[in-house]
């Protein structure tokens, strides 16, 4: 299907990370969901919602594996819908950013994002477009697993609903 792009939301499955800050990547992909007016559906090891973007076949991707295991699972969702990295577009969080903030990189390493190093591992490149939500970084380096994995502070909804708009928004500026 020459022309689909994938967006692949990461982060944890299951209601008690849906919330959290690792999980702001599929809160992105909700969004889009919402946008395109499609519901999601299982697919093997992931949950997909199919739609148009300005006349461009979209495949929003949730892979349902935890974040350091999800690039075979992202790897054969993109076999499944027909597309390589050259398609893809991954959404995750960024804890070398400011809560907030939103980045594109259109490739690179994975910046110690185990999520990220799984996918370039699976995909076997590095040439992967990418949208950064920043979650900000706890004041110690040993504070970071608790961090990604607690959920945002009701003081901080507003700057990420904010994010989760702005990278949307940005998703759709690199699909167009």
């Amino acid at each position: 299907m020459a022309g689909r792009q994938v967006v692949v939301g990461l982060g944890n499955p299951g209601p008690e990370y849906r919330d959290t800050r690792h999980n702001v990547g599929q809160r992105v992909l909700d969004s889009l969901a919402r946008t395109l007016g499609k519901p999601w559906r299982r697919d093997g090891a992931a949950v997909l919602a199919r739609g148009q973007w300005r006349g461009e076949p979209l495949c929003l991707i949730k892979p349902q594996a935890f974040m350091n295991a999800c690039g075979p699972v992202v790897a054969k969702a993109l076999r499944r819908v027909e597309a390589g990295p050259a398609e893809l577009i991954l959404v995750y969080d960024d804890i070398d950013l400011p809560l907030g903030t939103v980045r594109i990189r259109m490739k690179g390493s994975h910046g110690g994002h185990n999520g990220v190093r799984s996918v370039i591992e699976a995909l076997g490149t590095q040439e992967i477009r990418r949208v950064k939500v920043g979650v900000g970084r706890p004041d110690s380096k040993d504070d970071v697993p608790d961090h990604v994995l607690a959920p945002f502070e009701r003081d901080e909804l507003p700057a990420v609903d904010a994010a989760v708009a702005e990278a949307a928004e940005r998703v759709l500026s690199l699909v167009a």
